[in-house]
């Protein structure tokens, strides 16, 4: 956690320092920290995975729950990834929008647990 945060607090010095020179710099040095952190932040992503796989073989038929969780964690960390790059470089409008998208992927992504909860409470009711 100490080397990320150094990447980070480093990156962000060394842009507000070139942002009195150059602009489009910083912005690029703060890209690519962003990049090296997300990077570096997959590999431990195995041990996750790991578990996940696990949980999956002992769902089995049910697993459908833990893959729409996954893809809605993945849709969540990217549109935030995105919509912070894109306000951070002052185009705010461009990031609100990466978030409302984001937002109906969620629920693009959510449909099949949301019918299959109607089926349920609809066959209770009969």
């Amino acid at each position: 956690m100490i080397k990320i945060a150094m990447i980070g607090v480093i990156a962000v010095l060394l842009a507000l320092s070139l942002r009195q020179e150059r602009t489009g710099f910083g912005m690029l040095v703060v890209l690519a920290a962003s990049i090296l952190i997300l990077g570096l932040s997959m590999t431990k992503m195995q041990g996750v995975l790991r578990v996940i796989e696990n949980l999956e073989v002992t769902l089995q038929e049910d697993a459908v729950y833990v893959q729409v969780l996954l893809k809605m964690l993945g849709i969540t960390y990217i549109a935030e990834f995105g919509s912070s790059l894109c306000r951070d470089a002052g185009y705010g409008a461009v990031g609100g929008q990466i978030e409302f998208y984001g937002k109906l992927m969620l629920l693009a992504v959510s449909m099949p647990i949301i019918e299959n909860l109607i089926d349920v409470i609809t066959g209770i009711g009969l």
